[in-house]
């Protein structure tokens, strides 16, 4: 039954839901079946590594030391990278399992911890994934050209989050006009004024 449906771990018997083999067929289909395995398969690294590989939010069924272990929360957001909320916040700090996280979702940047979020590589790549990951990015970065610029050529809308300086850039701003015209609002005034600038865009 669990292997063609792993949510049927939650109406097994209690028995069986710390029997090894069963746990591991429900979380092999279905990786967050892991929340209705018995606390000691929950603990289990083998078992917990097939759930999050299926499936990466099932890292939240975790024991707590599993929450903690690299190698399980790398493979867990670099199936998902929201999985990330999830982690221990020391691995939060971990440049290798954030990068993982913001490169499978650039959002994921909002889990991590606030050094990261300072880290020019690691927001460059957030925005490259996703622009609006800029939302999360340190304020410095919110006004780094580079990054900015990486953010609205991938959604334009990201503009928003960019620091004043950069709103007033004709370069960025004409950037996130080419790739959504409705970023134009978060413009500053004067280049909405410029009647070149509005031509050209």
């Amino acid at each position: 039954m669990v292997q063609n449906d792993g949510w049927a771990l939650e109406r097994a018997h209690e028995p069986l839901k710390a029997d090894r083999e069963i746990v591991l067929a429900a979380v092999r289909q279905q990786g967050q079946a892991l929340r209705f395995a018995a606390e000691l398969r929950r603990a289990n690294r083998e078992i917990v590594l097939v759930a999050v590989q299926n499936d990466g939010q099932a890292l939240e069924y975790a024991a707590t030391p599993l929450k903690a272990n690299q190698e399980v929360v790398l493979a867990a957001v670099r199936q998902s990278g929201y999985a990330l909320q999830y982690a221990a916040t020391a691995i939060k700090a971990n440049g290798e399992v954030v990068l993982a996280a913001v490169q499978q979702s650039g959002e994921a940047l909002r889990y991590a911890a606030a050094p990261l979020k300072a880290s020019h590589g690691i927001v460059l790549a957030a925005v490259q994934t996703d622009g609006l990951a800029l939302r999360s990015a340190a304020a410095a970065l919110k006004a780094d050209p580079e990054i900015v610029l990486a953010a609205v050529r991938q959604n334009g809308w990201a503009l928003e989050f960019a620091a004043a300086t950069l709103k007033a850039d004709r370069e960025i701003v004409m950037a996130a006009a080419r790739q959504s015209c409705a970023a134009l609002r978060f413009a500053a005034e004067a280049l909405r004024g410029d009647r070149e600038f509005m031509l050209a865009a």
